[in-house]
């Protein structure tokens, strides 16, 4: 047991090694993206793909990654302390916001690509060429009278790493697969076993795809160290999982994402290239969060229904009713589609990342769902329109009610 419970540590704080790193890239393609990261001159000498530290804090407190310039700039040391970004010179191991340049490890190839980094890196190679896989072996599965979503035998991972030249023969895939184990990025649905070449239940611990926020990382960060120990959680309450929208109470006024006729912002986990959500984030139509709670956790929920009221499915579909039909087609990213819905039936846009593909396609916070890909889910819940689109196609074509203006 207590052999069990020292890897089970080990793991989580590789997950969460694993979590910095995530967002560290997201933030650095963004940042790419805004054109903050370029050559700069400095003393005649001329240095490649690198950021101004003062001019980087400005933009986390503007782009809401940050709620003050302190914050950003732990979040930054956060980033240093795992080798993520560092001083061109290396001759500064703190971070500070002033007009220094520092630069991501990753631009400059000086990152340490361990035996833990390589792992991560195969395990995200793996991760996304098997999202990707239109006959997936990640599917909803049970396991002693349990369902776990996006899981797969142990023996059909190793039977697929064989198909696809991943690994040379089933002894090498066992190894590969018990490294994916040990360093966090799978695990047995129930958390009781170790890795074995049967039809035993894994899936990902980690959702590459989502979103991540640097504030939460860093919060949960500190909570674990207050805590001693990192709680396993249900991967659908996991903060990897695409269907949970992370909310803590110090920094209810961040936000990434517009939510109308609110004060408050619904608070989400940070992106790399574009603000937008990995996926659809959904929470029942009674508004309670999916994550379990404790007095130590942080609160997994939404702010209030955009809705002034709620609608029925019967009101949607009367003659005359105040709602226009509009038919969308959402191309998703490698970080998903980017909106939040809520709701049991029907179900309805709760926010929407203004950088996201739903934003360009069209898709507004009020929309009623009423078909995804063809098919009628006005009746349906939430749970079974996450399903829907998260094992359908990546482009997704919705058809909508919204109000009429």
């Amino acid at each position: 047991m207590e052999r069990t419970s020292s890897t089970g540590r080990k793991a989580m704080a590789r997950q969460r090694k694993a979590e910095v790193m995530i967002a560290g890239e997201q933030l650095r393609l963004r940042l790419h993206d805004g054109k903050l990261i370029k050559d700069r001159r400095y003393h005649l000498r001329t240095y490649p793909n690198c950021f101004v530290a003062q001019e980087l804090i400005d933009w986390l407190v503007s782009h809401k990654v940050a709620p003050d310039r302190a914050t950003a700039v732990c979040l930054m040391q956060h980033l240093m302390d795992h080798d993520i970004i560092h001083h061109v010179c290396d001759k500064r191991p703190v971070f500070k916001d002033a007009k220094l340049l520092y630069r991501f490890r990753k631009d400059d190839g000086t990152f340490p690509f361990n035996t833990e980094v390589k792992i991560f890196m195969r395990g995200q190679r793996l991760y996304e060429h098997l999202i990707g896989d239109k006959n997936s072996i990640l599917q909803l599965r049970e396991e002693h009278g349990v369902a776990y979503q996006r899981s797969f035998p142990g023996c059909q991972l190793i039977d697929w790493l064989l198909q696809n030249g991943e690994a040379e023969s089933r002894r090498r895939g066992l190894e590969l697969c018990r490294a994916l184990q040990e360093h966090g990025i799978i695990q047995h649905v129930a958390k009781k076993h170790d890795f074995f070449d049967s039809g035993l239940l894994y899936q990902f611990c980690i959702n590459f795809r989502r979103r991540r926020r640097l504030s939460e990382l860093l919060h949960e960060s500190e909570q674990d160290t207050a805590e001693g120990v990192a709680v396993p959680i249900q991967e659908d309450n996991h903060s990897d999982s695409p269907f949970v929208v992370r909310k803590n109470p110090p920094q209810e006024g961040n936000s990434a994402f517009q939510s109308v006729a609110l004060s408050k912002d619904v608070k989400q986990v940070t992106s790399g290239r574009r603000g937008s959500l990995n996926s659809l984030q959904i929470n029942s139509a009674g508004f309670l969060p999916l994550g379990h709670l404790s007095s130590t956790s942080a609160v997994r929920c939404n702010p209030k229904s955009v809705l002034t009221r709620n609608f029925t499915c019967e009101e949607l579909l009367a003659p005359g009713a105040p709602f226009i039909k509009r038919v969308l087609t959402v191309l998703g990213d490698a970080l998903g589609w980017g909106f939040v819905v809520r709701g049991m039936a029907p179900c309805y846009v709760q926010a929407v990342d203004p950088g996201s593909p739903a934003a360009a396609a069209g898709v507004k916070v009020k929309q009623f769902v009423c078909q995804v890909n063809g098919q009628c889910v006005l009746y349906l819940d939430y749970r079974t329109i996450t399903r829907l689109v998260m094992t359908g196609p990546r482009t997704v074509v919705l058809e909508m009610m919204e109000p009429l203006e």
